[in-house]
């Protein structure tokens, strides 16, 4: 998602775009797409189970729970756009905010226009530069944590105004960079000059998020949140922590697939949680913010039918089939928008619930040196071809802007799912079929275009596929 310049530095992560050229619609008709009117898709393509049966081995652990803590050391040594908060200086100096700011809240390249379809005018991006508080920027600022309360946009300038490339689309916000859960740990950098926002760093992104959902802590209590146990992670796609009028902050939150939370495990059985029995719940304990902005840890309950586990899930074929599919027909987010995802957010997020750490964007992920990388950028048909042929169950395939991830084969076709906002392929006539999928659709890789002349095939940069400890 996003179309910002690729940074590999420390303190610079960009938006990738998923807004495709070309991926096949499920709302397009094609007289050659079969009864779903996609190329090469029938209903059985759209069951997880189809895919787990053709694997010869869905359990075989691809990598365990000591490969995982390896491999997401290794992305913290080796990755630039990974970011170990713990290891900021305690002053922060104002060059290093200024760099950091400046670097995402550059003017924007294109024309854009607002949701009434007014443009994006010189005056109008001066206010919001102005709200930057560049000139406020101390010689060192002590460098305060925190926890997010709540998911939050991250955004490219301090403003909730949503701004779009085209008075037709309003779909895709450029100034929209991407989202933190609740738990989600931050360091704080700077704040707007309206006080109203925060320019904060997070272990994956560097953006402005509403300082109210952000709770100001001890370094302790905020760093050691990750790592209380017991703990829950949650395996659905979403889940919502019961409603309670007398705790509004944990009331319903959403929590989204991969995010952890303690459990307090010592709760007495018969205590009640925010006026109600915690017997059919596990009682966990969530961030809010006070009325000073600091940091409170309060108990909430999850119901037990909620789709979560006591531990990360094992790394497996057949797991990584039924986590990718419960997102299946979920609206595209760009950036995380709608409360949903892009196609970066989903794969990582896929990854999050097996404890994977990846980069947030597609451009750090395609490049990132700590996965087991297969560039493709220069190969030719044949090699290509070779790629797919041995693409393995969970393999991340990469194109311009775009991430897909493996999840089979059939009638020589390599099938994939991704989270997509559009896209096409070539009609009876010859004529490329412009669609519109706009979510997480299961396509075959080879009918896909990227534009009238090429397909995603030609376009593909390269393959990640995460280490596993043994070659089968």
């Amino acid at each position: 998602m996003g179309q910002h310049n690729a940074r590999r530095a420390a303190w610079r992560l960009g938006l990738v775009a998923c807004l495709l050229l070309g991926t096949a619609s499920a709302l397009s008709a094609a007289p050659h797409g079969g009864p779903l009117a996609v190329p090469g898709i029938e209903e059985a393509h759209l069951s997880t189970q189809h895919w787990i049966d053709r694997l010869p081995a869905p359990d075989r652990v691809i990598l365990d729970r000591a490969g995982i803590d390896a491999q997401n050391a290794r992305m913290r040594a080796e990755d630039p756009s990974i970011h170990d908060l713990q290891r900021l200086p305690r002053q922060v100096p104002a060059a290093l905010v200024r760099d950091a700011v400046g670097t995402l809240s550059s003017a924007p390249a294109r024309a854009l226009f607002d949701a009434d379809g007014a443009p994006l005018t010189p005056d109008r991006l001066a206010a919001f530069v102005d709200n930057l508080a560049l000139d406020a920027i101390p010689a060192t600022r002590a460098l305060e944590v925190g926890l997010v309360v709540h998911r939050a946009a991250l955004r490219t300038f301090p403003t909730r105004e949503r701004f779009f490339s085209s008075v037709e689309d309003t779909d895709i916000d450029r100034f929209q960079e991407s989202a933190l859960f609740p738990g989600d740990a931050v360091a704080v950098l700077h704040a707007s000059r309206d006080g109203q926002w925060l320019f904060v760093a997070s272990q994956r992104y560097l953006a402005w998020i509403e300082a109210r959902h952000v709770a100001i802590g001890p370094r302790e209590q905020v760093f050691g949140h990750a790592t209380r146990t017991p703990f829950r992670i949650v395996t659905g796609a979403t889940v919502s922590t019961t409603y309670t009028p007398e705790q509004p902050g944990v009331s319903r939150l959403q929590l989204d697939m991969g995010v952890r939370v303690p459990v307090l495990a010592d709760w007495p059985a018969d205590a009640p949680v925010n006026g109600q029995h915690p017997y059919a719940s596990h009682v966990i304990e969530l961030p809010i913010r006070g009325d000073d902005g600091r940091l409170q840890l309060v108990p909430a309950l999850l119901p037990k039918t909620a789709d979560t586990a006591a531990d990360y899930l094992p790394l497996t074929a057949r797991n990584l089939l039924l986590q990718s599919f419960k997102f299946l027909g979920e609206r595209y987010g760009w950036g995380h928008d709608y409360d949903t995802r892009d196609c970066s957010g989903f794969v990582s997020e896929i990854y999050r619930g097996f404890g994977v750490l990846l980069p947030r964007n597609t451009s750090a992920q395609a490049v990132s040196p700590a996965l087991d990388r297969l560039p493709l950028k220069d190969a030719d048909a044949a090699q290509r071809k070779a790629a797919l042929d041995a693409l393995q169950t969970g393999d991340l395939i990469y194109i311009p802007g775009h991430v897909m991830m493996a999840i089979g084969h059939e009638n020589g076709l390599s099938y994939v799912i991704h989270d997509t906002a559009g896209g096409g392929w070539r009609g009876e006539d010859g004529q490329r079929v412009h669609a519109r999928l706009n979510g997480v659709a299961v396509t075959p890789l080879e009918p896909l275009l990227f534009n009238d002349t090429a397909t995603y095939v030609e376009r593909i940069t390269s393959i990640q596929r995460i280490r596993p400890t043994a070659t089968p």
